[in-house]
C-alpha cells in the first residue's frame, strides 16, 4: 500500500509517502508557518536534494492540499493521482484512556479526540485539522489514527496513578498518560529484532531524547512506566520544557509574580528547559559549544540535563528488577555522542560498559555501542515513527 502519513501541529503539516512493501519512502517534507504570509512548502526531491515552495496558505486545508499538489506534481510528484493513495494515517497526540490501539477514523472516533481538548490543547485541535483537511479533499479515502499515548495504556494504577484527591482521576482523568508511543513502541520491538532477541523477555529502557524528551520502562513489550505524565511537560529536562518540578513552587511563583494559569504554561513550556537554565539556547548542539567554550551556565544546563536521564534510567530499572537492553533515540540520543558517554558511565555499576570509540562515531544509526562484557546492552536505534504509523494503517485498512 501507500500511506500518506500526517503530523499536524498547530502550524506546520509534516508528511511522508511510503510504500509498506519494503518501507520505502517515496516522497517527504512539510508546511510550515500555515496561516503567516511567509508559510512555504519544503520537500526532499527524488535526487535527495531539497526545494522550497513560498505558499502563503490560511489554513491547515490549503496546507494538505499543497502537499497532494506537489505529490502529483507531473515534474516533482511520485503518483499521477490521489487515487494511488491507499489510506493516510495520523499521529494523534492524546487519546487519553479512550484508545489503547490504533483506530480506523469514524464520526465516533473524531467526537471522542475532540473530548480530549482540554487535556491537549496545544496538540489535538491541530491533528483535528489535518484529520479533516483530508475528509473534505479526499472524502473516499480511509483514515487512521495513531495516538502518542496508546502504547502507555499498559501501564498499571500504582505507575499512572498521581497522589491527587481520587476524585480528579474519576470525574477529570488526570493521571499520567506518557507520549511519544509510537517512537517506544517502534525502538523498543526494533532493537530486539535488531539483536535477535525476544521482546517479551526483555527488560528495556527507551531513552527518546531530544528538544522535547520521554523514557519508558518497557517490560516483555509493553510499556510499564513512563516519564511524561497528563501532558508533555513532566519528566526529562526539555529543551524549554521544565519537566519534573516541586508544584509548590509554581504555586509560589503564580502569588509572588502575579502570573496567571496562562503565564505558567508559557514559563514551563517555552522558557523554561535548558533555554530557561543557560540563558544560550534550547538547541543541544549549541549548549555543548558553549560548553567546549567554558561557558559556566551552558555546563549547568548539560549536567542537569545528563542527570535526569541517568536518574529515570536507574529508577525504572529498580522497578522492573532488572535491565537487559538500553536504547537511545531521538535528535539528542541518536546524535549526541557525549550525553551517551556521560550517561553511561554513571551506569557503570549496573554492568553497563560502552565503546567509547564506537559511541564517538555513531550518529544517527543503528549501532550497539555497549562492549561484548557489558551486562546491558545499549543500542542506538533511529526513530521511525512515521513507518510505525504506516505499518498500523495497512494492517486496519487490510481488513476493511
Amino acid at each position: 500500500m501507500k500511506i500518506l502519513v500526517l503530523n499536524c501541529g498547530s502550524s506546520s503539516v509534516k508528511y511522508k509517502l511510503i510504500e509498506t512493501v519494503g518501507a520505502e519512502v517515496l516522497a517527504e517534507g512539510g508546511v510550515e508557518k500555515i496561516g503567516l504570509p511567509d508559510g512555504f512548502l519544503k520537500y526532499k526531491r527524488r535526487d535527495g536534494s531539497k526545494a522550497i515552495v513560498e505558499l502563503g496558505m490560511t489554513d491547515h486545508k490549503g496546507a494538505v492540499q499543497a502537499i497532494l499538489d506537489i505529490l502529483t506534481d507531473k515534474v516533482e510528484g511520485c503518483i499521477k493521482s490521489y487515487a494511488e493513495i491507499d489510506a493516510v494515517g495520523h499521529r494523534v497526540v492524546h487519546g487519553g484512556e479512550k484508545f489503547n490501539s490504533s483506530v480506523l477514523i469514524t464520526d465516533e472516533v473524531k467526537e471522542m479526540v475532540r473530548q480530549c481538548y482540554d487535556i491537549a490543547p496545544l496538540h489535538n485541535p491541530a491533528n483535528m485539522t489535518g484529520i479533516d483537511a483530508i475528509t473534505a479533499l479526499m472524502p473516499d479515502v480511509p483514515q487512521v489514527g495513531v495516538f502518542d499515548t496508546a502504547f502507555h495504556q499498559t501501564m498499571p494504577p500504582k505507575a499512572f496513578m498521581y497522589a491527587l484527591p481520587y476524585k480528579y482521576y474519576k470525574e477529570d482523568g488526570v493521571r499520567r498518560y506518557g507520549f511519544h508511543g509510537t517512537s517506544h513502541r517502534y525502538v523498543s520491538q526494533r532493537v530486539c529484532e535488531f539483536l535477535g532477541v525476544d521482546i517479551t523477555k526483555q527488560k528495556i529502557v527507551t531513552c527518546h531524547v531530544g528538544n522535547g524528551g520521554s523514557i519508558t520502562a518497557v517490560d516483555g513489550g509493553k510499556s510499564v512506566d513512563t516519564s511524561m505524565g497528563l501532558t508533555p511537560t513532566e519528566g526529562l529536562m526539555m529543551g524549554t520544557r521544565v519537566g519534573d518540578v516541586d508544584p509548590g513552587a509554581l504555586t509560589f511563583l503564580m502569588t509572588k509574580h502575579g502570573l496567571s494559569a496562562a503565564d505558567l504554561q508559557r514559563v514551563i513550556n517555552k522558557e523554561s528547559g535548558v533555554l530557561g537554565v543557560s540563558e544560550i539556547s534550547s538547541d543541544m548542539r549549541e549548549i555543548e559549544a558553549a560548553v567546549n567554550a567554558g561557558d559556566e551556565r551552558a555546563t549547568l544546563a548539560l549536567d542537569m540535563y545528563e542527570n535526569r536521564i541517568i536518574k529515570y534510567i536507574g529508577a525504572y530499572a529498580a522497578e522492573m528488577g532488572g535491565l537487559d537492553i538500553i536504547v537511545f533515540t531521538g535528535g539528542v540520543g541518536e546524535n549526541q555522542t557525549g550525553v551517551r558517554e556521560n550517561v553511561c558511565a554513571h551506569l557503570a555499576f549496573m554492568g553497563v560498559e560502552i565503546d567509547k570509540e564506537l559511541n564517538a562515531r555513531t550518529r544517527g544509526t543503528e549501532t550497539e555501542i555497549s562492549t561484548p562484557v557489558s551486562r546491558v546492552k545499549v543500542c542506538v536505534i533511529p526513530t521511525d515513527e512515521e513507518l510505525m504509523i504506516a505499518r498500523d494503517t495497512e494492517e486496519i485498512v487490510s481488513k476493511l
